[in-house]
């Protein structure tokens, strides 16, 4: 393992390890994408990646991407196609996993990136969802990354967005959503999963430095430690070395 690295790097990293071998990644920039090239040259070799702008890639890029469409990404793409073809590749169950970045995440997974406070006269309006509510509708899980602070983690987000698992329970399959549901959360101080009956978030994990009294005190609501819960495992060097090859000046990762 390697003990010189910084938060983000291992928020990289323990996205990354939430992608299996074979399966279809419905990735983004900054973080998910450093997470896409680690889990495709170590643990995933096999695994695709598609982006919503439209391409769909089976090697990461070979320079840091700052937009969707910058060249390197376009270059020895499989497909460079339109936005409504990928997207109607995860209304057809073709995503296998998805990444949600999120304003505010509940403790049933429901991701806000629309508003802070009452909708009909926001204190703070935010970009919206982009591809996030059709993702997390349809792909066949999401990971949600974002900063730990109390105020993102409330116990009940603004505005859904994007949906995890609504009240909790079954309810996903209530209101009719075919498949999914957030599989964790990786923040900067942890990583949550969800109860598998009551989809209620559990500390899964907390990362090196901080400690389970300090990552419940900063989450909005009485958050539970799951039965094995653990210290997260630090970036190995090999790890390391691939988030740096992609992102030598440290634009994403620092």
């Amino acid at each position: 393992m390697a003990s010189d690295y910084t938060l983000r790097e291992l928020m990289i990293v323990a996205a990354a390890r939430e992608i299996h071998d074979g399966e279809t990644v419905f990735t983004g920039m900054r973080l998910p994408l450093l997470a896409f090239c680690v889990a495709k040259n170590l643990h995933a070799p096999n695994c695709i990646g598609l982006f919503e702008v439209g391409i769909i890639r089976d090697q990461p890029p070979r320079e840091l991407l700052y937009t969707m469409s910058d060249p390197p990404n376009i270059r020895d793409a499989l497909w460079c196609t339109s936005l409504l073809n990928v997207m109607a590749l995860a209304a057809q169950g073709r995503a296998d996993i998805g990444f949600i970045g999120a304003a505010e995440v509940d403790r049933f997974g429901n991701v806000n990136t629309s508003y802070i406070g009452d909708f009909r006269r926001p204190r703070v309006k935010l970009p919206g969802s982009g591809g996030g509510g059709d993702l997390a509708s349809l792909a066949h899980r999401t990971l949600v990354l974002l900063d730990h602070d109390k105020r993102r983690l409330p116990e009940r987000v603004s505005y859904v967005t994007s949906p995890g698992y609504g009240e909790g329970g079954d309810w996903r399959t209530r209101v009719g959503l075919p498949r999914g549901g957030p599989a964790a959360v990786v923040t900067s101080m942890a990583v949550l999963r969800f109860d598998p009956v009551t989809h209620e978030a559990l500390l899964h994990s907390y990362h090196p430095g901080t400690t389970i009294e300090q990552v419940r005190a900063n989450t909005g609501w009485d958050l539970r430690p799951a039965p094995d819960v653990h210290e997260t495992p630090p970036p190995t060097a090999e790890e390391l070395e691939i988030i740096r090859t992609y992102d030598p000046e440290g634009h994403w990762r620092c």
